[in-house]
């Protein structure tokens, strides 16, 4: 099976056939994580209910969690207003972040100066 095509029609890929995905906790708002998806990945997301990615360093898709124990179940899948980017809303189960993180974006606030 592949993607739907009236899905497919929707997506504005970048040149290597990706789409960026922004993964967010569904119950508080929470951003997680940004990766990657291709139409494979968002086929197997929709039909599985499982997060999964195209991993552009190791050249293969990838379920958050298989080897982690880090599940993300996805609880709706939405696409802005361009089909350019992917929202993804879960329930994270453990750390978002490969580096043992809640989300990816714990590394630290950077300062803004208003004018």
């Amino acid at each position: 099976m592949s993607l739907d095509p009236a899905i497919a029609a929707r997506l504005k890929r970048t040149a290597d056939g990706l789409v960026p995905a922004v993964v967010q906790q569904h119950d508080t708002g929470e951003v997680l994580m940004l990766a990657w998806m291709d139409d494979e990945a968002l086929h197997r997301t929709l039909t599985t209910g499982r997060a999964t990615y195209w991993s552009r360093s190791r050249g293969a898709y990838w379920v958050k969690g298989d080897t982690s124990g880090n599940v993300q179940h996805v609880k709706s899948v939405a696409l802005d207003c361009d089909g350019d980017t992917i929202l993804l809303r879960v329930d994270q189960v453990g750390a978002a972040c490969h580096t043992g993180d809640r989300t990816c974006f714990d590394a630290g606030q950077l300062a803004v100066t208003t004018a």
